[in-house]
């Protein structure tokens, strides 16, 4: 016990909820424990089925920025905790009630950016002819564009998005609606919300990408994209950001510099970025 922070419980008020996989109770276990980064267990106590998931601080921080586990927001505002060595998890708690805007920035670039990618694919497989395939990637875009606006709104989304959106966003659930239930053909309906899509990506990008264009503008000399990559404020959100630049510079919000790389020669040149701050 000495290498655990602190201890959660997460009960399951169902008789199968996705939330804690289908188990009666879960308990979530922060360790610092060298080995551990996550560490998944079922037993059985008396009648209950619990599932032990053990993560390293490190695991957690990343679930919480990038979105990746999407139950962990619940669990962590939701659970009872039962041990909380220096009030570590009572911390955490209190700042996803807040949502400060570090965080806000932080998600919004990885769902901007996986919003991006998938309403371009659902372009794709339109001008393919691949209809269900372009139905099944709009879907996804118009579920990322759901989690911005509540990002914006201050919430964070739920496992019940759509749910949430009729409350904050009628907008966008009508065009969930216009998508699932109209009555006009499929190609129709996904070209509609292809539509609504390209103009939320064009109207949404520079405020999305607000966190990328502060890290751009830290420096004067421009930045590869593994420096990006590699960047402390990103590293552990875990998104391709290749496609996002390319848009970006696309876009005039930020400049391709091509210089000589390291390793000397002209033949290739490396490409760089540097924000565009009269943009």
């Amino acid at each position: 016990m000495d290498n655990v922070i602190s201890l959660a419980a997460i009960d399951n008020p169902y008789p199968y909820s996705p939330l804690i996989d289908g188990l009666d109770l879960l308990l979530l276990c922060i360790s610092t424990e060298s080995e551990v980064i996550r560490r998944t267990e079922h037993i059985r106590i008396n009648e209950d089925r619990v599932k032990i998931m053990t993560v390293s601080p490190e695991q957690l921080e990343q679930w919480i920025a990038s979105g990746e586990n999407r139950s962990i927001i619940e669990w962590l505002v939701r659970g009872e905790i039962l041990l909380d060595r220096d009030n570590y998890l009572l911390q955490i708690r209190e700042r996803l009630l807040e949502f400060p805007v570090a965080m806000r920035e932080q998600k919004q670039l990885v769902e901007f950016a996986t919003f991006i990618r998938t309403y371009l694919r659902a372009k794709q497989d339109l001008s393919d002819n691949n209809l269900l395939d372009a139905y099944s990637n709009i879907l996804s875009s118009l579920q990322h564009w759901a989690h911005i606006a509540l990002i914006e709104a201050g919430v964070h989304p739920e496992l019940t998005v759509w749910r949430q959106m009729r409350r904050f966003n009628p907008g966008i659930y009508k065009l969930y609606e216009e998508l699932t239930v109209s009555p006009e053909t499929l190609e129709q309906r996904v070209r509609l919300v292809l539509l609504a899509c390209e103009f939320s990506a064009m109207s949404k990008m520079k405020a999305c990408c607000s966190l990328l264009f502060t890290i751009l503008s830290s420096r004067e000399e421009p930045w590869s994209v593994m420096e990006l990559q590699m960047h402390p404020l990103i590293s552990s959100l875990h998104i391709e950001l290749s496609l996002l630049i390319q848009k970006l510079a696309i876009r005039g919000y930020i400049e391709e510099v091509a210089v000589t790389p390291e390793w000397g020669g002209t033949a290739a040149l490396e490409l760089r970025y540097r924000y565009v701050l009269t943009k």
